[in-house]
């Protein structure tokens, strides 16, 4: 099954149905079930101190090297800027990625919690874990 590897609070933010999509510099032309990854990867420093962003993880623990959820990748779309000023209208989702003109934006559904986490390492891009 595909994965994606994803920092935290990203991956977490995923999983709680806080966010649904994942922006990224490149695109996919992969659409079908996917696995969330939550990489081994530290915070970064910025979202680490954006108080809105912290605060939509509520209590919900950070998991560190674990694939954590599945949904499902519906889309893959090119950022352009009347894209993303449709995007800020939702203010929590947008908040919760990277948007630039020239960007990608994979649109998630159907995210739903693993009762049991897998720990695995992970890697980059989009990659294969067999069950």
């Amino acid at each position: 099954m595909k994965v994606l590897s994803i920092t935290e609070p990203m991956a977490t933010l995923i999983s709680t149905g806080k966010k649904h999509i994942e922006t990224r510099s490149w695109k996919t032309n992969y659409r079908g079930k996917l696995l969330i990854h939550s990489s081994k990867t530290k915070i970064r420093k910025e979202w680490k101190e954006n108080k809105e962003l912290m605060s939509l993880l509520e209590d919900n623990e950070l998991n560190y090297g674990k694939i954590i959820c599945e949904c499902n990748l519906d889309d893959c779309i090119l950022m352009t800027e009347s894209f993303i000023d449709e995007i800020k209208k939702n203010h929590q989702e947008y908040i919760c990625g990277i948007y630039e003109v020239g960007r990608y934006a994979w649109v998630l559904s159907d995210i739903k919690i693993l009762d049991k986490k897998i720990d695995v390492k992970g890697s980059l891009g989009l990659w294969n874990y067999d069950e």
